[in-house]
């Protein structure tokens, strides 16, 4: 067993909503994976986590509109296995029905445009990118907007907004960062928000990468919420099928987390592998989306 994994006091918590639901979520989630062949009860995690079993309950059915004990059962290999099943012809179906282009891409009705490769090459030079923090179901965010549209959006661990925003400016390392949390407000809102996601109101993304990199996350935008896919499909879906590793690579720099849903990419067998924001991150989100289709009852 692990001795590091130490309870969390109920005076470091703090109030409650989309954040601190999550930080709930994540240390408990990450004390059931460090415990699992001990089957922790409820009671475990919650004292654990530092509330009591009731109130775990309600957090979990708050926050992803599932119980602890079905949440669990969303983030199984078992389960993985199933949002695998038949993970070629998604794509496949997706090109079927014309969604090719700009217009709906997936639930969230994304549209999107990328930037030149002239801008991509040059580092962003001459391009002013805004930035804000704000509170998503998956921890704090940091959001990018370009003036196009989305353009970045990743999270903040531990509370160290520096790191987030440093690892949006090494994507683009001669843009102009400018702080204008009213202008990213609206795009997290839209991102997060699952009321706002109407086909009437389309999330702008703006894709700014290497013309590899831009197919493949066009690719991602194509992975319908509650299903997921593998690096080999997306490579073979490309027409290069021996590229499975570059597509790792390419799914590894995606900047624009969960609204480009590179966590809907998982391993041939279903093990979900690596992730920029954290596995425990990526357990968490497929979890909250089966509770958003009712995968899991």
């Amino acid at each position: 067993m692990s001795s590091e994994i130490a309870p969390t006091p109920i005076a470091d918590l703090v109030s409650d909503g989309p954040v601190a639901d999550y930080e709930r979520v994540r240390k408990a989630l990450a004390f059931m994976t460090a415990r699992w062949r001990d089957q922790p009860s409820q009671e475990a995690i919650a004292e654990h986590v530092g509330v009591s079993p009731s109130h775990l309950h309600h957090i979990f059915r708050r926050w992803a509109g599932l119980t602890p004990k079905a949440f669990l059962q969303a983030v199984t290999l078992d389960h993985a296995r199933e949002l695998l099943r038949g993970s070629a012809s998604v794509l496949d179906t997706a090109l079927e029905v014309g969604l090719s282009g700009p217009g709906r891409l997936h639930d969230l009705f994304v549209t999107h445009e990328a930037m030149s490769p002239g801008e991509w090459k040059s580092g962003g030079e001459g391009v002013t990118l805004r930035y804000g923090f704000h509170p998503s179901p998956f921890g704090e965010s940091i959001v990018v907007a370009a003036p196009r549209g989305l353009a970045g959006l990743g999270f903040v661990d531990d509370g160290d907004r520096p790191a987030a925003l440093a690892d949006m400016r090494r994507r683009w390392p001669r843009a102009a960062f400018v702080e204008d949390e009213a202008a990213t407000a609206p795009l997290a809102l839209r991102a997060f928000d699952p009321a706002t996601w109407r086909a009437e109101t389309p999330l702008r993304v703006v894709l700014i990468g290497t013309d590899f990199e831009v197919r493949v996350w066009e690719t991602l935008l194509r992975i319908p919420l509650g299903r997921a896919t593998t690096y080999s499909d997306i490579a073979s879906h490309l027409g290069k099928p021996k590229a499975a590793r570059a597509v790792g690579a390419a799914v590894g720099r995606n900047p624009v987390s969960f609204v480009v849903p590179c966590h809907r990419v998982l391993g041939r067998s279903g093990a979900l592998t690596g992730y920029h924001w954290g596995i425990t991150r990526k357990q968490a989100i497929l979890g909250w989306e089966a509770g958003q289709t009712g995968a899991v009852s």
